[in-house]
């Protein structure tokens, strides 16, 4: 994860560890990954990738080269992904070697986060949720009005990152009218009256960049029902997604209904992020 990244580098500068930040500075054609991406290297660790295969073996022998022979100098290499490396993206990435110090990370901006999600319900679905939410760069609020609600550890039992902030709180409505314009919301708690209230408050902004409850077809007309009674409008109820998740993906275990979840909301995240940059190119597939 790019943010894990950087937050290493930081550490290894802290640490005085030795290491070069690889950086891919210009890609063009169908290549693995784009410009601004960065690997850390050092002599016998590497976190991140710039895409793997061919070019990154290539990449952590350069990076090792260099730290070997206590190289200062940043330095460019270009490589065709196809006619030098035998990879079929086929394009070209040229690619960066500096020494991780003061002014590579001040070169290094913090990546903006895929989505801001506000997710409501510290049950076994949220914490699947949770856990996947933990290996992306978003920031997730996770929210329960329940002192117990929330497991120490992920899934994995590995402890909580710092993008994934638990927090006890009552006044759901508030929560909503707090968070962030373009905010996602998740609605997922222990009580169907409970959920009906967070996802009317989030469909009556008008910002709200997702509106997801977990549910039946037959909860979706319920609310629907109650939120017409209630003076919304279709068009407005029509953001509501219930129920959650995308189609196809079959089984009602956490972990797979909060694949489908995650899923659903990276889609959202895409379309929202190109509708923000509509002028921004899309990202080519891997031949």
């Amino acid at each position: 994860m790019d943010r894990d990244t950087r937050l290493a580098a930081m550490h290894w500068l802290e640490q005085r560890t030795p290491a070069v930040v690889v950086e891919i500075v210009e890609a063009r054609g169908s290549a693995p990954r784009g410009a601004g991406t960065r690997m850390l290297v050092s002599a016998v660790q590497a976190i991140g990738t710039i895409g793997g295969g061919h070019l990154e073996f290539k990449a952590l022998a350069a990076a090792r080269a260099m730290l070997a022979a206590r190289e200062t100098q940043a330095r460019r290499e270009r490589y065709p992904l196809g006619p030098a490396l035998g990879q079929c993206c086929g394009g070209v990435v040229e690619v960066e070697y500096a020494l991780l110090d003061d002014s590579a990370i001040a070169r290094w901006p913090a990546s903006p986060p895929l989505m801001h999600l506000q997710m409501h319900g510290g049950g076994h679905v949220g914490r699947a949720i949770a856990t996947l939410l933990a290996t992306l760069d978003v920031h997730c609020d996770w929210i329960d009005e329940r002192d117990d609600a929330f497991e120490p550890t992920t899934t994995l039992g590995t402890p909580w990152p710092d993008n994934v902030r638990r927090r006890v709180a009552d006044g759901a409505e508030a929560e909503v009218a707090a968070a962030p314009a373009g905010a996602f919301f998740l609605v997922l708690t222990h009580d169907h009256a409970l959920d009906l209230r967070i996802v009317e408050a989030a469909l009556r902004r008008d910002d709200a960049g997702f509106v997801g409850v977990i549910g039946s077809k037959s909860k979706r007309e319920r609310f629907r029902h109650r939120l017409e009674q209630r003076g919304m409008s279709d068009e407005r109820i029509a953001r509501m997604q219930c129920p959650v998740g995308i189609a196809g993906i079959t089984g009602k275990q956490p972990e797979i209904i909060a694949l489908a979840v995650v899923a659903q909301l990276m889609q959202h995240a895409t379309e929202h992020a190109e509708t923000l940059s509509p002028a921004s190119p899309r990202p080519r597939t891997i031949a």
